[in-house]
């Protein structure tokens, strides 16, 4: 009850705001869902200070990381139709999970034809590939499940329960599973492969949803949707360094690493823009307006735009990555509520779920121009495009390095 009281006194916070309208089926509240017995070391709250991340740490990787290929770009390995073996052969498909039909349904990317529709758990959030790539896992947040998908086939291979996945990352090192457990304000590492649980961190963090690594692995800032915080974890000890508020009256979402690892950004939705932060001083060093309800951010086969999905403007808009500056805005004709996506291997199509539309969008990843809109289930969100280029997966939708 103290978990719902709280949700509820968030629910009316935000109201208070002029927020009631935002539609979201992610903030639901569970009843019934019990968190297994583990340790839960208590989070700090403040804003860590400079040294935090002490000067002889910054690029000294996460032991057991793979090496960056490139020092001035993390993403070198994700270049246009460089695949790993292991994906090589996997046919071309965009899976979307419809997180109020509790179904998935999976296009052909080269038809824009759904060639797969499947009964899953109840409320799934995000598709996510596994680190070491041969396995995509359906999230069923309310459903305390994890769907286990072969992307050689397309088709669901069996569900494996774990308590309330609204999202997952992966350690650099590829050791664990992170289980963004939203409703329970958690952390729960679990092994990569098993999904056992091996721990559980409690967070002062509510709404707690999307993250991303540094350069080095060995930290990882997750913004904290409902409470307008940034939270720092040290990968390593598994622990919370810290966290800072954004703008007055924000809420952070998606979050991204810059190619040279300097700086991060972050999705604001309430800002309308991306949020720029330091992840070794951990504070916000600049702000890029780009449109109503900014949520997704990804970066393209080139390392030199950020695409940023204005969920209530209808829009996306694309940021010039080394004048940190909007170059194209970009509208979906008629209207729509571009969410979650990816981009096509080659790097020439992005695909968005629309949220509050049932309908997935196929963008010209250069021009902007709309090449299909296919209906689907409905709430559409966290759509995972399979296969894309990289060696390993760090979780969410695809962030691949």
């Amino acid at each position: 009850m103290r978990r719902l009281a709280g949700f509820l006194l968030v629910g009316a916070t935000l109201a208070a705001a002029g927020c009631q309208q935002s539609n979201r089926v992610e903030d639901r509240v569970r009843s019934g869902a019990t968190p297994p017995a583990t340790s839960a070391p208590t989070a700090a709250s403040t804003t860590p200070p400079p040294s935090a991340t002490p000067a002889h740490h910054r690029g000294r990787a996460l032991p057991g990381m793979p090496p960056v290929l490139d020092p001035h770009d993390i993403y070198a390995a994700d270049r246009a139709g460089r695949l790993a073996p292991a994906v090589r052969h996997d046919p071309a498909l965009v899976y979307v999970p419809n997180s109020e039909s509790d179904t998935l349904d999976v296009i052909d990317q080269r038809t824009f034809r759904i060639v797969g529709h499947y009964q899953v758990g109840r409320l799934p959030q995000h598709v996510t590939p596994s680190y070491d790539l041969r396995r995509l896992y359906v999230l069923n947040d309310e459903g305390n499940s994890v769907t286990v998908l072969n992307p050689r086939t397309g088709r669901p291979r069996r569900t494996i329960p774990v308590t309330d996945p609204y999202n997952m990352y992966f350690t650099p090192d590829g050791r664990y599973a992170i289980v963004v457990a939203e409703a329970l304000e958690r952390l729960d590492f679990r092994d990569a492969r098993t999904m056992k649980l091996v721990r559980s961190v409690h967070v002062d963090c509510l709404g707690i949803d999307h993250a991303d690594f540094t350069a080095d692995g060995r930290y990882a800032v997750f913004s904290c949707e409902f409470s307008g915080k940034l939270l720092k974890l040290d990968v390593a000890r598994q622990r919370v360094l810290g966290t800072i508020h954004v703008k007055e009256g924000g809420s952070p979402q998606d979050v991204k690493t810059s190619p040279d690892g300097k700086v991060m950004y972050v999705a604001d939705q309430y800002a309308d823009g991306v949020q720029v932060i330091d992840p070794h001083r951990f504070r916000e060093i600049g702000f890029i307006h780009t449109g109503t309800g900014a949520h997704g951010l990804y970066i393209n086969r080139a390392s030199t735009w950020l695409y940023v999905t204005n969920r209530r403007a209808g829009s996306v808009s694309v940021i010039d990555l080394h004048t940190r500056k909007v170059v194209h805005a970009w509208h979906i004709p008629g209207g729509g509520s571009p969410d979650m996506g990816g981009l096509s291997a080659n790097g020439k199509v992005l695909w968005l779920s629309g949220r509050y539309s049932s309908m997935v969008y196929a963008l010209n990843a250069r021009t902007g121009r709309l090449l299909a809109r296919i209906p689907v289930g409905s709430s559409p969100h966290g759509l995972c495009v399979y296969p894309q280029p990289g060696r390993y997966s760090l979780g969410h939708t695809g962030v691949f390095r």
